[in-house]
């Protein structure tokens, strides 16, 4: 791992300046500090004090030699902890944070046999509830080398519906009561863009990407005050893992009803960039444009989310070439070129950001097809973003930089993924999986976030799979296509400058340099010099948004 580069103490000067012609009135002064940032070159810079003003927004950085501010307001002796920028999930699912905490969670079972102990605990605990509904069975996780069925659901709950999306979002498990309810029988159609799961011609009780849908529109929708309580969930769980901004991928009407609810009683504390779930949502949203950022720069509506295809694990990714480990399948193709063309179209002509999830290499192929048109009337310059960009040709890679994409990646799916991906693939096709190094190396940009709930939102996980490709146990030992790892300083550049710009926040949040928001945690290792173990267990120990104390451990309520 190559020695971080610190620049030159001239830099902090001329970065203070550079904010206005003298210095300015600052209020509150956080020192003794181990301060580390990027600048917007990826360059790291140190201080040992901070400087805000009443906005939120940083003033000053310090060194050791320089004098303190006489007239600050506040002050506070950090006592030598550890301050960087707060993380930024470029890839989330805020609402299904929440909702995922406060409904059954699947997502810690190891085995079939768990999952229903857990279903049958559920639904004795919660015996009120007219539907059972949860998420993150993983049946790869299990061992089990099939899908579960709905009959393994009602040997613990046949009297009331069940119904559980798998850990990626991309399926679903449902018991008889369910399948009843939504009347699915044999001769029920596959959707487009979906599979039912079959077993001599009857429905086994798993429904893939849009066929989770026949049954789930039967499930009493959430009440706002469902919504709002899931929102404060989940923005709880993030603070606490020093998470200050997220990019929402998939925002409903509903979702952002909830945010700005949140917003109006000033109890919105997280950064929103949010990607509206689909055309029709952007519109109602967005209107003629993305909005502007409001509350403080809290929210805002960037662009919208297209989805291409399904996910590996349910075998719904959009492949080239025939799974491995299942000679008739290719996964889900969910848009034809043309679709995808007058979407894309619709969203650049008002300027929304476009943000198209791609995981098999076939439908990264056909988005990339679709920006080599794009730019001919858009220009490159649109902060194309690809969500995943899992499986990659390597004949595809350059394209990225060509079009001028930007590949959202998730370092924590290689880890859960890598076994999975060998079965699903075949040898022949893991150069491209996962490419973290090769997307920075053909000159793309690289966003790193979480995909949660599908994986935690902790991001020292991810820092620490992106430097070593190997997951808590250490394995495999040196790496998993060790040379994909990338370096320490690019991992913190694409949780944090990086992210920021994937989502037109650059100059607002994401850096502790003058002029941004003051959004920083303070965590007792120093992330420059810790072994990607340690990393890996950071926890922070206060997390602060625009100047503003949000979390501290060991007292999860706001200061």
């Amino acid at each position: 791992m190559r020695e971080i580069l610190i620049k030159a103490p001239l830099a902090l000067a001329a970065l203070t300046m550079a904010v206005s012609g003298a210095p300015a009135h600052a209020d509150t002064l956080i020192d003794n500090v181990n301060g580390i940032t990027l600048d917007r070159e990826g360059e790291l810079i140190r201080f040992t004090g901070l400087v805000f003003d009443d906005d939120g927004t940083v003033t000053q950085l310090l060194e050791r030699r320089d004098d303190r501010p006489k007239d600050v307001d506040y002050k506070l002796d950090a006592k030598g902890k550890t301050m960087i920028p707060g993380m930024i999930d470029a890839h989330g699912h805020i609402m299904g944070i929440g909702f995922q905490a406060l409904t059954l969670d699947l997502s810690q079972t190891t085995s079939l046999e768990e999952a229903q102990a857990a279903i049958a605990d559920y639904a004795e605990r919660f015996s009120n509830r007219p539907w059972i509904i949860g998420r993150g069975w993983n049946q790869e996780k299990w061992g089990l080398g099939r899908f579960p069925t709905a009959e393994e659901i009602d040997a613990v709950v046949s009297d009331r519906p069940v119904l559980l999306g798998r850990v990626d979002g991309h399926a679903a498990w449902a018991n008889s009561k369910a399948m009843e309810i939504a009347s699915i029988t044999g001769k029920t159609p596959d959707p487009e863009g979906g599979r039912i799961e079959r077993a001599n011609g009857k429905p086994t009780g798993i429904f893939i990407d849009s066929a989770e849908e026949l049954v789930g529109r039967f499930v009493p929708p959430p009440r706002p005050v469902d919504r709002d309580l899931a929102f404060e969930k989940a923005q709880e769980i993030l603070l606490a893992q020093g998470v200050t901004a997220m990019a929402d991928m998939g925002t409903t009407m509903e979702d952002w009803q909830s945010y700005r609810r949140a917003g109006d009683r000033g109890a919105l504390k997280l950064r929103i960039m949010s990607y509206a779930a689909g055309i029709d949502a952007m519109i109602a949203i967005g209107g003629p444009g993305p909005t502007p950022w409001l509350y403080d720069d809290r929210l805002r509506l960037n662009g919208v989310k297209l989805y291409l295809d399904g996910a590996l694990g349910s075998r719904g990714a959009w492949l080239k070439q025939p799974y491995a480990d299942a000679p008739n399948e290719k996964g889900l193709q969910f848009l034809e070129d043309t679709q995808l063309l007058n979407m894309m179209s619709r969203a650049s002509m008002d300027d929304f950001q476009l943000a198209v999830h791609a995981i098999g290499d076939r439908a990264n192929q056909q988005v990339l097809d679709g920006l080599a048109e794009m730019i001919e009337t858009f220009g490159k310059d649109r902060r194309w973003r690809i969500e995943h960009a899992q499986i990659l040709d390597t004949t595809d890679l350059p394209r990225l930089a060509e079009y001028g994409a930007i590949a959202s990646m998730q370092p924590v799916h290689q880890t859960s993924d890598r076994t999975m991906a060998e079965r699903r693939l075949g040898p022949d096709r893991l150069k491209g999986a996962y490419a973290w190094r090769s997307v920075l190396e053909s000159g793309a940009k690289l966003a790193f976030g979480s995909d949660a709930p599908v994986e935690s939102a902790n991001p020292f996980i991810g820092i620490s799979v992106a430097m070593t490709r190997e997951d808590a146990n250490g394995e495999p030992f040196g790496g998993w296509q060790p040379s994909e790892r990338i370096s320490r300083e690019q991992a913190l550049a694409a949780f944090t400058i990086d992210a920021a710009w994937a989502g037109y926040a650059e100059g607002r949040f994401g850096s502790l340099t003058p002029g941004h928001r003051a959004d920083f945690l303070l965590i007792d290792e120093d992330i420059t010099l810790a072994p990607p173990s340690l990393i890996r267990s950071i926890q922070p120990s206060e997390t602060w948004i625009g100047g503003e104390r949000v979390w501290q451990s060991g007292n999860s309520s706001e200061e």
